[in-house]
């Protein structure tokens, strides 16, 4: 066999001998484009000091990541398709390791945003590819076990996302949690090339541009107003925003529906087994990522753990990932797919009720049993859902099916961070009002307002100004304390009902008799 892998997948008589090899480049691919956002929540403090964010510009410093990567999946998956999946995970690399040379020298918020919006670009190029390409190199017989893989990647990049970017910002700055996505990129790409083969799809056609553009317009559009809404208020963006959106969908639903060779066949939404499968995807990372991102937030600011301590103690919802992925890749084949997304989706609904028991007593004990639930529920789930989905794609539109199913994971974990993120802030801001609004002057009570991180910084100068001193500090930081694990709770309770609203209306979509 020569040393750098060239038989096109598509058109050997076997399965490809290195398909091992190639899954485990395809998962390293997967692991920095998910870790380039869970480690930026232990960053974001370090980033926020240094260049001055307030809460608008640290929001576009994440969603300028996720805007594009979301808005743009769909259509670079079909271009992988037409061309080269393989060269599209090889072009994303780059395009991933440039942007985030540019956040490592960054020295101002524009610079910043710029970096992260030239990184999602590159996600949005690897993360269809990475799947199209499992599909394409993998027999069905074996597929399942390699989807499984893949999605416990995922897991292993929400903890191993704070505690790298922790571990790094014990001695280096905050520009070093972006430079570390390029040495991994860099092998990445060498692997790539000697592993994993070429794959395109056999008879692709010409692209649907005209599907192609609505489909960035409505999903950028509708990511647009998920995010500045909730967090911002509906002003006249948002609400336009909104209304692109809701006029993109039925332009590119009515437009997909005549042409003869669509990027998406509407005909997929008629099969109980994909619709489901895909409402299982959003609303389950809807529920999970909304609960990860504030629990995350009660473990710094209200327990006091440091960034590196923070990721070591999301390392048990990793490991839970992966006991859920090896049990679905034995338990689906028996019971189904309906049975596993709905026995997954109803743990994540009790990981996440359990939080509504959080306050100002509780320690990280309290956060281990949900950390472990949803993790557990994440590998039950997940697995089914995405092989389900990726499925019902014939070769030619593995990248496109690969762009759906990572779109719906994408907008799932942008509605659970801007909606559960809003209720959060909702409750906060209103509870410490109502416990310090009257003690402090109307700048420094806006600050405290905005975030559990403000507060803390307000009270820090609180504790050096001889005319308040400690005392009035430390009343500051209990009232911050009690109205941030108060919002916890609250939150989780709204989440717990969506997950468990959710659960039931998978359970009704999907078919019965759906297996693995």
């Amino acid at each position: 066999m020569p040393l750098v892998a060239s038989t096109p997948v598509d058109r050997m008589t076997g399965p490809y001998a290195r398909r091992r090899w190639a899954l485990l480049v395809l998962c390293l691919s997967l692991l920095i484009v998910v870790m380039a956002n869970t480690s930026l929540i232990v960053a974001a403090p370090d980033m926020t000091l240094d260049l001055g964010l307030d809460s608008s510009e640290l929001q576009w410093v994440i969603d300028g990541y996720t805007v594009p990567y979301a808005a743009l999946m769909l259509v670079l998956g079909a271009v992988g398709d037409k061309y080269s999946r393989r060269g599209g995970l090889l072009a994303g690399l780059v395009v991933f390791a440039a942007g985030s040379v540019l956040g490592s020298l960054a020295d101002s918020t524009g610079l910043v945003i710029t970096a992260r919006v030239v990184m999602g670009v590159g996600a949005a190029t690897i993360m269809p590819a990475t799947l199209s390409l499992l599909v394409a190199t993998f027999p069905r017989a074996e597929r399942a076990r390699a989807i499984t893989a893949w999605t416990a990647t995922s897991g292993l990049a929400i903890a191993a996302g704070p505690l790298v970017a922790g571990w790094l910002l014990e001695s280096h700055a905050w520009g070093s949690t972006f430079l570390i996505n390029v040495p991994v990129a860099a092998v990445a790409f060498a692997a790539a090339l000697l592993v994993v083969p070429p794959s395109r799809a056999a008879d692709p056609g010409r692209l649907d541009l005209v599907g192609g553009l609505l489909s960035i317009v409505t999903v950028g559009a509708l990511v647009y107003a998920i995010i500045e809404g909730p967090h911002f208020g509906w002003g006249t963006g948002p609400v336009t925003a909104a209304a692109v959106a809701g006029a993109g969908l039925v332009a590119f639903v009515l437009w997909e529906l005549r042409h003869p060779r669509p990027l998406v066949s509407m005909r997929l939404f008629r099969d109980r087994g994909f619709t489901g499968s895909m409402l299982a995807v959003l609303l389950f990372f809807l529920g999970t990522f909304g609960a990860i991102y504030y629990a995350t937030q009660h473990l710094q600011f209200v327990l006091g753990y440091g960034p590196l301590e923070t990721g070591i103690r999301l390392l048990p919802l990793a490991g839970a990932v992966f006991a859920g992925a090896a049990l679905t890749g034995v338990l689906t084949p028996r019971l189904g797919v309906r049975i596993m997304v709905g026995a997954g989706m109803a743990i994540g609904t009790v990981g996440v009720l359990l939080l509504t028991g959080v306050d100002t007593g509780s320690g990280y004990g309290d956060f281990l049993a949900p950390f472990l639930l949803l993790g557990f529920a994440i590998g039950l789930s997940i697995s089914p859902c995405t092989d389900t989905i990726m499925g019902l794609f014939p070769e030619s539109e593995l990248g496109v099916g690969g762009g759906l199913n990572d779109t719906a994971l994408e907008l799932g974990g942008a509605l659970g961070i801007a909606v559960l993120g809003s209720l959060l802030a909702t409750s906060y801001r209103d509870d410490l009002t109502s416990a310090v609004g009257d003690r402090l002057p109307p700048e420094a009570l806006d600050t405290a307002q905005d975030s559990i991180g403000g507060a803390l910084a307000v009270a820090q100068r609180v504790a050096e100004d001889p005319s308040a001193g400690p005392e009035a500090a430390g009343q500051l930081v209990a009232a911050a304390h009690d109205a941030f694990a108060t919002a916890v709770s609250h939150t989780s309770l709204v989440n717990g009902i969506i997950m468990a609203a959710g659960t039931v209306a998978v359970l009704l979509v999907l078919p019965r008799r759906s297996r693995g």
